[in-house]
């Protein structure tokens, strides 16, 4: 329960002879009998608390429970603290993503592939050769079988996986070394998410930024002096996959920068953000810059994110030069942003898809991409069908989302209910066994079948037909 909340005077006047909680060890007692094996001193902490909380909504006027009520509440408390499904459990509630929004940031972006699932599992269960030679029985390298794929699809000569993307463009700003300097465009100053900006990236990796060209247009020739003076030893190239800028605008061209900065021995990074392994002109879209075109284009080291369109387990990815790519791994930083053992396992399987050439299929948020607006518009059919005649099959426009490809839309299709409180259906939808996460357009309460799984087809019609039946015409 958490504590019950009422007003001072209600406390106050409450008379002397308020009922009581049943003590703990009354309420401890069938909690012991229901949860045999259980550490006696947990499930007492746990007990006080539940009878803390019961003293407490007595203050506020409540009805007096018996002994084992609060018992029933302890016991499903413990239950549901190892139990998926469970309200208030180890896992954040499953929803139905209606938003049409791919890679949704609030909804823990990219739905991992069902082998990442399964790797991440058998990883977890048990012990295995994680830092260990199998032949001699000693200490060795880190389980690399990701970095070997990062390796085989960006052409690079060495990579590296650690914790997420922000963690992967800090350790590699740190090849400027302490109180080096980096140089950026500053139209590419951008704020990466989580309120996390890129001056500010720089001063955490304990470097000096210096910032060229202007917000809109930077040329090649911009980065020319500061290099060749020696006031900066790398190049950051930031690719603003959250954002477009449109109208007067110029970036330099990364070859002719590399170009630039290695003459005066200096390095490039290039941080491209989401990182697409599939060309994803070939979706529909704007074609997306790939790690080997950017390494190939001169970048010393290209970092991305393994949880974005790469479609995996949330991770940064680092690919680019033996020489650099060691340097990092050296770096006394990188320990504090090693990924575990399950998440390894995830990110290995994920890229196997890619090798294997299952991406497009394997992978959901490709799944996801590639569904046709032809495909969706028959399931949406067959969906309003189920629902009812308020239902109604409209054309949609859905986003990648996650922070890629800013401005570009995929042809979608879904449901409309035109409802008189689309708001506060919603936010019905949002609670219950079948969370629905939907979106609001005019008065209308809209789902978009691009992110809607077609096995979870018949939950959604389930309810949105209970709200449309409840809904006030």
């Amino acid at each position: 329960m958490g504590g019950a909340v009422c007003d001072d005077r209600a406390v106050s006047d409450a008379s002397p002879s308020r009922p009581r909680p049943p003590s703990v060890e009354r309420v401890l007692g069938p909690v012991r009998a229901s949860l045999p094996g259980a550490d006696p001193s947990a499930l007492a902490a746990l007990v006080r608390a539940v009878v803390d909380g019961e003293r407490e909504r007595l203050a506020c006027g409540g009805q007096a429970r018996a002994a084992e009520e609060l018992a029933a509440e302890t016991v499903g408390r413990v239950r549901a603290f190892t139990d998926p499904v469970a309200e208030g459990g180890p896992v954040p509630p499953r929803v139905i993503n209606a938003t049409g929004v791919v890679l949704h940031t609030n909804l823990g972006r990219a739905p991992w592939p069902a082998a990442a699932i399964e790797a991440a599992s058998v990883a977890a269960a048990g012990y295995g050769y994680l830092e260990l030679e199998e032949v001699t029985g000693r200490r060795g390298a880190r389980f690399r079988a990701a970095e070997e794929h990062l390796v085989a699809l960006t052409g690079a000569e060495a990579a590296l996986v650690v914790t997420n993307a922000a963690a992967a463009l800090l350790l590699a700003v740190g090849l400027a070394g302490r109180r080096g300097a980096v140089v950026v465009s500053r139209g590419e100053l951008v704020e990466i998410g989580g309120g996390v900006r890129i001056p500010e990236v720089v001063a955490r990796a304990g470097a000096r930024l210096v910032e060229v060209g202007t917000t809109n247009r930077t040329r090649a020739a911009d980065f020319e002096a500061p290099l060749a003076e020696g006031r900066a030893r790398l190049v950051l190239r930031v690719h603003p996959s959250n954002f477009a800028l449109t109208g007067f605008a110029e970036s330099a061209d990364l070859v002719e920068v590399a170009g630039i900065a290695h003459r005066h021995g200096a390095l490039v990074v290039d941080d491209l953000g989401s990182g697409a392994l599939l060309d994803t002109a070939a979706f529909g879209l704007a074609h997306e810059p790939t790690p080997s075109e950017r390494l190939a284009a001169g970048a010393d080291v290209v970092v991305f994110s393994g949880d974005k369109l790469v479609g995996g387990p949330q991770a940064g990815l680092i690919v680019g030069r033996a020489e650099l790519i060691a340097r990092l791994r050296r770096d006394p930083l990188a320990r504090a942003m090693r990924p575990d053992k399950a998440i390894l396992a995830g990110v290995a399987a994920t890229l196997g898809l890619y090798r294997a050439g299952r991406a497009a299929t394997d992978v959901p948020v490709w799944r996801a991409i590639a569904r046709t607006s032809d495909e969706l518009r028959a399931r949406a059919a067959l969906v309003a069908e189920a629902v009812g005649q308020r239902a109604e099959v409209v054309a949609l426009d859905s986003a990648v989302g996650g922070g890629s490809l800013p401005g570009q839309v995929l042809a979608s299709a879904g449901l409309a209910l035109r409802l008189a409180w689309p708001h506060r259906v919603a936010a019905a939808l949002r609670r219950g066994p079948d969370r629905v996460l939907a979106r609001i357009e005019g008065d209308a309460l809209v789902c978009d079948l691009r992110t809607v799984e077609p096995e979870d087809d018949a939950a959604l019609a389930r309810r949105l037909a209970g709200v449309a039946l409840a809904a006030p015409r």
